[in-house]
């Protein structure tokens, strides 16, 4: 096996493999901060339909994201396992982006359907990319802190990509006019923004798969090719490979508290326009700094990760940016609850506000690192025991939880928008139009409801089995492990 071999990684690779990542940060961005309002507030589509539409592609994204994994894993051509399926998603990411935000004129059945084909169509090209890109940066370095380099320059475009799609959005289409006070109610705006969007994730994720093609020669290859199954083999070793990878008692643990932790920031992220709008009554052009505030905190805290893991190890590192995220969404709506935080319409609240989103980013750079390098290592301590690397699978679960922060997080979401019997359509624009136990109630599910779980989440990252002493130790005898293999062959 030849992964992680040759030269060592150059910065100029790091940094062409860290851009790919902007195409999920875009696509996380604008799916998280404004598809279902644009579909329920601004459309009128009921937020259980639009919740359930996401639903449905999130129910794709489980079949297809462990099937796109060993697919991955198990490839071979002169492009190695990873490339060919990163240069195929370029395309139809960004034509599938573009018409989910570009809808024609339908009506509630008509807006479901177009909102499900294309909800799925964009998902499946995300995995197509998504997939083996996280695949392989695991495989470009075994190194403990390498590792967690590399994964921050990951980290760091798709917060990135994130940051881009609130400018894009609330800086050049979503702006204040005298028609639009409120610009995310312009309907109009949204097929541009989309457009734009589209064009960058197709650009970006062209580039991170050339300027990585380097490496391939570099990377372990398998001994047969995946076609050779048929369709229905391809299927079955999925399964046993998924259920293989699953009695890893420390993935086991690591997953479920990471999709928990997801999940309550999937419903955050869908309701802060709502939130913004209508609880904390913020203006168009204040919302642009609340949403960048937790991007830039996210791209300063990444630049620490890694010395914290040196210094404390990576499950610590995880737990704090999970409780740091939790407090910075419970502490305001409570202290708003009770009297004790700044009034709306002031400058004292959009500064705290923004304080507090920068200060959850910071932690929140912690828990995003640690959590990929963390599923990297348990993929060494896999192929110790199995004799196999099968990094696809692993970081199909990866993919899985990024896009689960949206798809089920906006099923939450947009189900809590309806039992709170949330009014909708383009006509209810400020606080006057809601009454004021519906915003209560709004702010009570954004807040303690939803960041409460995020405590669960860490008790089950207590579980977690890898040390960075361990994991030396499996490091070792994975290299010794190779090297008899190499001197068997030369004998």
């Amino acid at each position: 096996m030849a992964a992680a071999l040759g030269p060592a990684l150059r910065a100029a690779t790091k940094l062409g493999y860290g851009i790919g990542q902007s195409a999920e940060g875009l696509n996380t961005g604008a799916f998280g901060a404004f598809l279902l309002f644009y579909y329920n507030q601004v459309l009128g589509l009921s937020g259980t339909l639009a919740g359930l539409a996401l639903g449905i592609a999130l129910i794709f994204d489980a079949v297809t994201d462990p099937l796109m994994g060993s697919i991955s894993d198990n490839w071979r051509s002169r492009l190695g396992r990873r490339h060919p399926f990163m240069y195929a998603a370029c395309l139809p990411l960004g034509l599938s982006f573009y018409f989910l935000f570009s809808p024609p004129a339908l009506g509630e059945v008509g807006l479901f359907v177009w909102l499900t084909t294309f909800a799925v169509a964009t998902r499946g090209a995300l995995t197509l990319f998504q997939v083996p890109h996280a695949a392989l940066g695991a495989e470009l370095t075994q190194g403990f802190l390498e590792r967690s380099n590399v994964v921050a320059y990951r980290q760091f475009f798709s917060t990135f990509g994130g940051l881009a799609a609130f400018v894009v959005g609330f800086g050049v289409f979503f702006v204040a006019t005298p028609e639009q006070p409120q610009g995310q109610f312009n309907a109009a705006a949204y097929p541009g923004y989309a457009a734009t969007l589209a064009i960058l994730m197709a650009v970006t994720t062209f580039v991170s798969a050339h300027s990585t093609r380097s490496r391939i020669s570099l990377l372990y290859q398998p001994t047969a090719r995946t076609g050779a199954l048929g369709v229905a083999g391809v299927f079955g070793r999925t399964l046993r490979e998924a259920r293989a990878v699953l009695r890893n008692a420390s993935f086991r643990w690591l997953v479920t508290g990471v999709l928990i932790a997801f999940l309550m920031v999937g419903v955050d992220n869908a309701l802060n326009l709502y939130m913004n709008t209508f609880f904390w009554e913020l203006e168009s052009n204040e919302l642009l700094f609340f949403f960048v505030a937790t991007p830039l905190g996210l791209l300063i805290g990444y630049f620490f990760t890694a010395k914290l893991h040196d210094l404390f190890d990576k499950r610590p590192a995880l737990a704090w940016g999970t409780a740091f995220w939790a407090c910075g969404q419970i502490v305001p709506v409570v202290l708003r609850l009770l009297g004790w935080f700044p009034e709306n319409d002031t400058t004292a609240l959009i500064v705290t506000l923004v304080s507090i989103k920068f200060a959850q980013g910071l932690g929140m750079a912690q828990a995003a690192v640690s959590f990929s390098s963390m599923v990297a290592d348990i993929a060494d301590e896999h192929e110790l025991l199995v004799g196999r690397r099968q990094e696809g699978v692993f970081f199909a679960a990866v993919s899985f939880a990024n896009k689960a922060t949206t798809g089920v997080g906006s099923i939450i979401a947009g189900v809590a928008l309806d039992l709170i019997e949330w009014p909708r359509g383009a006509h209810v624009q400020s606080a006057a139009d809601v009454p004021e136990a519906v915003i209560v109630n709004l702010g009570v599910v954004y807040g303690p409801v939803v960041a409460g779980f995020g405590f669960f989440a860490i008790w089950c990252y207590s579980k977690y089995g890898l040390t960075k002493v361990s994991h030396g130790d499996i490091v070792k005898q994975l290299a010794e492990r190779r090297a008899l293999s190499a001197a068997d062959g030369r004998g």
